[in-house]
Protein backbone atom coordinates (compact mmCIF):
# COMPACT_ATOMS: atom_id res chain seq x y z
CA UNK A 1 0.00 0.00 0.00
CA UNK A 2 1.46 3.37 -1.02
CA UNK A 3 0.58 6.24 1.30
CA UNK A 4 0.30 9.52 -0.59
CA UNK A 5 -1.57 11.27 2.19
CA UNK A 6 1.01 11.22 4.98
CA UNK A 7 0.03 14.67 6.20
CA UNK A 8 -3.60 13.62 6.63
CA UNK A 9 -2.60 10.48 8.56
CA UNK A 10 -0.26 12.39 10.86
CA UNK A 11 -2.84 15.09 11.50
CA UNK A 12 -5.59 12.61 12.37
CA UNK A 13 -3.25 10.49 14.51
CA UNK A 14 -2.10 13.56 16.41
CA UNK A 15 -5.67 14.65 17.08
CA UNK A 16 -7.18 11.26 17.92
CA UNK A 17 -4.08 9.52 19.29
CA UNK A 18 -2.14 6.47 18.14
CA UNK A 19 -3.19 4.05 20.87
CA UNK A 20 -5.45 3.89 23.88
CA UNK A 21 -5.48 1.40 26.75
CA UNK A 22 -2.83 -0.68 24.99
CA UNK A 23 -4.78 -0.90 21.73
CA UNK A 24 -3.78 0.80 18.47
CA UNK A 25 -6.56 3.15 17.39
CA UNK A 26 -8.45 2.57 14.14
CA UNK A 27 -10.62 5.69 13.86
CA UNK A 28 -14.08 5.67 12.31
CA UNK A 29 -15.02 8.11 9.58
CA UNK A 30 -17.19 9.91 12.14
CA UNK A 31 -14.22 10.47 14.45
CA UNK A 32 -12.06 11.62 11.55
CA UNK A 33 -14.66 14.13 10.36
CA UNK A 34 -15.14 15.35 13.91
CA UNK A 35 -11.40 15.95 14.26
CA UNK A 36 -11.33 17.94 11.01
CA UNK A 37 -14.27 20.06 12.11
CA UNK A 38 -12.59 20.84 15.44
CA UNK A 39 -9.54 22.01 13.47
CA UNK A 40 -11.81 24.14 11.24
CA UNK A 41 -10.83 22.09 8.16
CA UNK A 42 -12.99 21.14 5.19
CA UNK A 43 -14.18 17.53 5.17
CA UNK A 44 -15.58 17.26 1.64
CA UNK A 45 -12.51 15.46 0.25
CA UNK A 46 -13.11 12.69 2.77
CA UNK A 47 -16.90 12.66 2.90
CA UNK A 48 -19.19 14.13 0.22
CA UNK A 49 -22.87 13.75 -0.70
CA UNK A 50 -23.46 11.51 2.32
CA UNK A 51 -20.78 9.05 1.22
CA UNK A 52 -17.13 8.38 1.99
CA UNK A 53 -14.94 9.49 -0.94
CA UNK A 54 -12.17 7.42 -2.54
CA UNK A 55 -9.61 9.35 -0.48
CA UNK A 56 -11.66 8.78 2.66
CA UNK A 57 -11.75 5.03 2.00
CA UNK A 58 -7.99 4.98 1.44
CA UNK A 59 -7.42 6.75 4.74
CA UNK A 60 -9.72 4.32 6.59
CA UNK A 61 -8.06 1.33 4.91
CA UNK A 62 -4.61 2.60 5.85
CA UNK A 63 -5.48 2.97 9.53
CA UNK A 64 -6.81 -0.60 9.57
CA UNK A 65 -3.75 -1.87 7.70
CA UNK A 66 -1.39 -0.12 10.13
CA UNK A 67 -3.12 -1.59 13.17
CA UNK A 68 -3.34 -5.08 11.65
CA UNK A 69 0.33 -5.33 10.68
CA UNK A 70 1.44 -4.15 14.12
CA UNK A 71 -1.03 -6.26 16.10
CA UNK A 72 -0.84 -9.45 14.05
CA UNK A 73 2.77 -9.49 12.87
CA UNK A 74 5.16 -6.97 14.37
CA UNK A 75 4.40 -7.40 18.08
CA UNK A 76 5.22 -11.13 17.92
CA UNK A 77 8.72 -10.47 16.51
CA UNK A 78 10.03 -8.47 19.46
CA UNK A 79 12.36 -10.17 21.92
CA UNK A 80 13.12 -9.73 25.59
CA UNK A 81 16.75 -9.27 26.63
CA UNK A 82 16.99 -12.97 27.55
CA UNK A 83 15.64 -14.03 24.16
CA UNK A 84 18.02 -11.65 22.35
CA UNK A 85 20.96 -13.06 24.29
CA UNK A 86 19.92 -16.61 23.38
CA UNK A 87 19.69 -15.71 19.68
CA UNK A 88 23.04 -13.89 19.80
CA UNK A 89 24.80 -16.90 21.32
CA UNK A 90 23.21 -19.28 18.79
CA UNK A 91 24.36 -17.18 15.84
CA UNK A 92 27.82 -16.69 17.41
CA UNK A 93 28.41 -20.46 17.61
CA UNK A 94 27.98 -20.79 13.84
CA UNK A 95 29.94 -17.60 13.07
CA UNK A 96 33.13 -17.72 15.12
CA UNK A 97 36.29 -18.60 13.24
CA UNK A 98 34.68 -18.68 9.79
CA UNK A 99 35.18 -15.11 8.58
CA UNK A 100 37.80 -12.39 8.63
CA UNK A 101 36.17 -9.91 11.01
CA UNK A 102 36.98 -6.18 10.85
CA UNK A 103 34.60 -5.16 13.63
CA UNK A 104 33.99 -5.77 17.31
CA UNK A 105 30.62 -6.41 18.87
CA UNK A 106 29.81 -3.15 20.67
CA UNK A 107 29.06 -3.15 24.39
CA UNK A 108 25.91 -1.47 25.61
CA UNK A 109 26.10 1.65 27.79
CA UNK A 110 24.77 -0.02 30.92
CA UNK A 111 26.77 -0.53 34.11
CA UNK A 112 27.77 -3.50 36.28
CA UNK A 113 25.71 -6.66 35.67
CA UNK A 114 23.77 -4.99 32.85
CA UNK A 115 26.94 -4.30 30.86
CA UNK A 116 26.69 -6.82 28.02
CA UNK A 117 27.21 -7.06 24.27
CA UNK A 118 24.70 -5.13 22.18
CA UNK A 119 22.89 -8.31 21.23
CA UNK A 120 20.84 -7.09 18.26
CA UNK A 121 23.78 -5.21 16.76
CA UNK A 122 26.00 -8.26 17.12
CA UNK A 123 23.38 -10.47 15.48
CA UNK A 124 22.85 -8.05 12.58
CA UNK A 125 26.60 -7.71 11.97
CA UNK A 126 27.18 -11.46 12.01
CA UNK A 127 24.24 -12.16 9.70
CA UNK A 128 25.38 -9.49 7.23
CA UNK A 129 28.96 -10.79 7.17
CA UNK A 130 27.79 -14.39 6.84
CA UNK A 131 25.90 -13.35 3.70
CA UNK A 132 28.73 -11.16 2.34
CA UNK A 133 31.38 -13.74 3.34
CA UNK A 134 34.76 -12.10 2.66
CA UNK A 135 33.80 -11.05 -0.86
CA UNK A 136 32.58 -7.50 -0.18
CA UNK A 137 33.61 -4.63 2.06
CA UNK A 138 31.19 -3.21 4.60
CA UNK A 139 31.21 -0.53 7.30
CA UNK A 140 29.69 -2.16 10.37
CA UNK A 141 30.32 0.94 12.47
CA UNK A 142 30.21 3.89 10.11
CA UNK A 143 31.83 6.76 12.00
CA UNK A 144 31.78 9.10 9.02
CA UNK A 145 29.03 10.98 7.22
CA UNK A 146 27.81 9.26 4.06
CA UNK A 147 28.51 11.05 0.77
CA UNK A 148 27.49 10.56 -2.83
CA UNK A 149 29.44 11.34 -5.98
CA UNK A 150 28.76 11.91 -9.65
CA UNK A 151 31.58 11.61 -12.17
CA UNK A 152 34.03 11.10 -9.28
CA UNK A 153 33.00 14.38 -7.62
CA UNK A 154 30.99 14.80 -4.39
CA UNK A 155 27.47 16.13 -4.93
CA UNK A 156 25.53 15.23 -1.77
CA UNK A 157 26.26 14.34 1.87
CA UNK A 158 23.94 13.30 4.67
CA UNK A 159 23.69 15.43 7.81
CA UNK A 160 24.43 12.69 10.32
CA UNK A 161 26.29 9.43 10.79
CA UNK A 162 24.47 6.11 10.63
CA UNK A 163 25.25 2.80 12.33
CA UNK A 164 26.27 0.88 9.23
CA UNK A 165 26.69 1.18 5.49
CA UNK A 166 27.40 -1.10 2.55
CA UNK A 167 29.89 -1.14 0.92
CA UNK A 168 31.15 2.03 2.64
CA UNK A 169 30.40 5.65 3.45
CA UNK A 170 31.13 6.85 -0.10
CA UNK A 171 28.26 5.97 -2.46
CA UNK A 172 26.55 3.60 -0.05
CA UNK A 173 24.06 1.16 -1.51
CA UNK A 174 22.51 0.44 1.89
CA UNK A 175 22.41 2.35 5.18
CA UNK A 176 21.00 1.23 8.51
CA UNK A 177 20.34 2.28 12.08
CA UNK A 178 19.96 -0.13 15.02
CA UNK A 179 17.79 0.75 18.03
CA UNK A 180 17.87 -1.86 20.81
CA UNK A 181 16.62 -0.88 24.26
CA UNK A 182 16.49 -4.03 26.41
CA UNK A 183 17.14 -2.22 29.70
CA UNK A 184 15.01 0.86 29.15
CA UNK A 185 12.13 1.34 31.57
CA UNK A 186 10.64 4.51 30.09
CA UNK A 187 10.14 5.78 26.57
CA UNK A 188 12.44 8.80 26.70
CA UNK A 189 13.26 11.58 24.29
CA UNK A 190 16.42 9.82 23.10
CA UNK A 191 14.35 6.98 21.69
CA UNK A 192 11.85 9.36 20.11
CA UNK A 193 14.71 11.37 18.59
CA UNK A 194 15.86 8.21 16.82
CA UNK A 195 12.65 8.15 14.81
CA UNK A 196 13.05 11.77 13.78
CA UNK A 197 16.67 11.12 12.78
CA UNK A 198 15.49 8.27 10.58
CA UNK A 199 12.96 10.63 9.01
CA UNK A 200 15.70 13.19 8.31
CA UNK A 201 17.86 10.53 6.67
CA UNK A 202 14.89 9.49 4.56
CA UNK A 203 14.24 12.98 3.27
CA UNK A 204 17.91 13.46 2.42
CA UNK A 205 18.07 10.11 0.61
CA UNK A 206 15.00 11.16 -1.37
CA UNK A 207 16.96 14.23 -2.43
CA UNK A 208 19.90 12.02 -3.48
CA UNK A 209 17.57 9.95 -5.66
CA UNK A 210 16.06 13.10 -7.19
CA UNK A 211 19.40 14.79 -7.95
CA UNK A 212 21.55 11.89 -9.16
CA UNK A 213 18.92 9.17 -9.67
CA UNK A 214 20.54 6.82 -7.20
CA UNK A 215 18.20 4.94 -4.86
CA UNK A 216 19.64 3.77 -1.54
CA UNK A 217 18.30 0.96 0.64
CA UNK A 218 17.47 2.50 4.03
CA UNK A 219 16.79 0.23 7.04
CA UNK A 220 15.89 0.49 10.68
CA UNK A 221 16.51 -2.49 13.00
CA UNK A 222 14.66 -2.32 16.33
CA UNK A 223 14.11 -4.57 19.32
CA UNK A 224 13.03 -4.78 22.98
CA UNK A 225 9.44 -5.84 23.47
CA UNK A 226 8.73 -3.76 26.56
CA UNK A 227 10.18 -0.55 25.13
CA UNK A 228 8.67 -0.68 21.67
CA UNK A 229 5.44 -2.62 22.11
CA UNK A 230 4.36 -1.85 25.67
CA UNK A 231 5.49 1.81 25.73
CA UNK A 232 6.18 2.81 22.14
CA UNK A 233 3.16 1.88 20.04
CA UNK A 234 2.75 5.45 18.78
CA UNK A 235 6.29 5.39 17.43
CA UNK A 236 5.74 2.04 15.78
CA UNK A 237 2.79 3.65 13.98
CA UNK A 238 5.09 6.45 12.85
CA UNK A 239 7.64 3.95 11.57
CA UNK A 240 4.95 2.29 9.44
CA UNK A 241 4.06 5.78 8.15
CA UNK A 242 7.72 6.45 7.26
CA UNK A 243 7.85 3.32 5.14
CA UNK A 244 4.70 4.23 3.25
CA UNK A 245 5.85 7.80 2.76
CA UNK A 246 8.94 6.43 0.99
CA UNK A 247 11.35 7.57 3.73
CA UNK A 248 12.39 4.09 4.89
CA UNK A 249 12.88 0.92 2.88
CA UNK A 250 12.07 -1.46 5.71
CA UNK A 251 11.95 -1.74 9.48
CA UNK A 252 13.20 -5.15 10.61
CA UNK A 253 11.99 -6.15 14.05
CA UNK A 254 13.65 -8.45 16.56
CA UNK A 255 13.84 -12.06 15.43
CA UNK A 256 12.87 -11.08 11.87
CA UNK A 257 16.58 -10.47 11.29
CA UNK A 258 17.25 -14.20 10.89
CA UNK A 259 15.00 -14.44 7.86
CA UNK A 260 15.26 -10.94 6.41
CA UNK A 261 18.97 -10.06 6.61
CA UNK A 262 20.21 -12.77 4.21
CA UNK A 263 17.53 -11.77 1.69
CA UNK A 264 18.20 -8.03 1.76
CA UNK A 265 21.97 -8.57 1.55
CA UNK A 266 21.46 -10.50 -1.68
CA UNK A 267 19.74 -7.40 -3.07
CA UNK A 268 22.71 -5.25 -2.02
CA UNK A 269 25.18 -7.58 -3.71
CA UNK A 270 23.26 -7.50 -6.99
CA UNK A 271 23.18 -3.70 -6.93
CA UNK A 272 26.89 -3.52 -6.09
CA UNK A 273 27.84 -5.84 -8.93
CA UNK A 274 25.80 -3.68 -11.31
CA UNK A 275 27.36 -0.40 -10.13
CA UNK A 276 30.92 -1.58 -9.50
CA UNK A 277 32.58 -0.47 -12.76
CA UNK A 278 31.18 3.06 -12.42
CA UNK A 279 31.39 3.80 -8.70
CA UNK A 280 33.77 1.46 -6.93
CA UNK A 281 36.53 0.38 -9.29
CA UNK A 282 39.68 2.12 -7.98
CA UNK A 283 42.19 0.23 -10.12
CA UNK A 284 44.46 2.27 -12.38
CA UNK A 285 43.16 2.82 -15.89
Amino acid sequence: MILNSGLIIKLISQKLGYSKNGVIIVPTIEKILESFEKLNLFTNKLYFNNAVTDLGNKVLAYFKYRADILNKEVQHQFMSMEEAKELYEAILVNFEGKYKVSWKVPINKQAKEKKNPAYLTGCVNMLIQTSLKNDYSCKYDAKEISSFTSNKFPVRSLSRRVDGSFPGVINPIALWEIKEYYYTTSFGSRIADGIYETMLDGYELKEVKKVINRPVFHYLFIDAKYTWWVMGKSYLCRIVDLIHMGLLTECIVGRQIVERVPLIVEEWKKEYDKLFPVLYDTSEK
